[in-house]
């Protein structure tokens, strides 16, 4: 009877569904096929090894790519990661990580993108691509240069949050009206990441939501761009929403950001 028990208990995990927020790791090591005649475009990478924002990914990708159209550019969207290799990478201006969580490349492939990096290519990291499941050093300094440690939950997990614009004339934020309240899951860091070189582009008012006594950090950053490296590297915390997207202050944002990295 205890055997029958085991057994029926062991099937009803295996038929368990799994959490669509958690999928299996999968190491890609054949590389995608790019578009004939590609040039200077657009690579929007949604790999993710870690926590899965299924919930905004398809919007925000369709998003992401209808901005690289209006702005004259040929994008790709994939979520496998061999396409960071030195050949394809070529064929791209700018990189978006939308929501790329986990170790999502290779050492082989993540020296690929350094060195896109270093050739004075663009990033634009999303969200997710910020979260702690990044423990590459070279990732954490050149893309994020701060730690994720946690969002509000519960009640809380979705708040309007007032973000202040702190280089107003810089050109990522050019057009953006204030106030700018938009609701959002709010990511808190270990530190301001301008002690590690960053340029602040805009921060939290921690006054204007409810972040929790762990999570204040006092001046709150939330986007912001690395002007050590010869390539253009843009970070933004938000994006946990689909209806974010739609915003018309993020989407100029995010058209002003690719157009930046792209160094145009």
């Amino acid at each position: 009877m205890l055997k029958t028990l085991v057994m029926i208990a062991l099937v009803a995990v295996a038929q368990a569904p799994s959490d669509p927020h958690l999928p299996p790791k999968v190491v890609d090591t054949v590389a995608p096929t790019l578009p004939a005649g590609l040039k200077h475009g657009v690579l929007i990478v949604s790999k993710t090894n870690g926590w899965r924002h299924f919930e905004h990914i398809p919007h925000s990708n369709a998003i992401l790519a209808d901005i690289a159209k209006r702005l004259g550019r040929p994008s790709f969207t994939t979520e496998n990661a061999a396409v960071f290799n030195d050949d394809q990478l070529s064929h791209f201006s700018v990189i978006v990580l939308n929501s790329a969580s986990g170790e999502f490349m290779t050492p082989e492939q993540q020296a690929a993108l350094a060195r896109f990096v270093a050739r004075g290519g663009g990033v634009v990291a999303l969200h997710a691509a910020g979260d702690n499941s990044h423990t590459s050093p070279w990732y954490v300094d050149t893309i994020i240069g701060t730690t994720f440690t946690g969002h509000p939950n519960g009640a809380d997990h979705i708040q309007p949050a007032r973000v202040e614009i702190v280089q107003p004339r810089h050109p990522i934020m050019a057009g953006v009206k204030t106030p700018w309240t938009p609701r959002d899951e709010w990511y808190s860091f270990d530190r301001n990441p301008a002690a590690k070189g960053m340029t602040i582009l805009a921060q939290l008012d921690e006054t204007s939501y409810r972040p929790g006594d762990t999570l204040r950090m006092g001046t709150h950053p939330i986007m912001w761009i690395n002007p050590r490296t010869k390539g253009r590297v843009f970070y933004s915390a938000l994006g946990h929403e689909p209806e974010l997207y739609d915003d018309p202050d993020y989407h100029r944002i995010l058209t002003n950001a690719i157009r930046w990295a792209a160094g145009t």
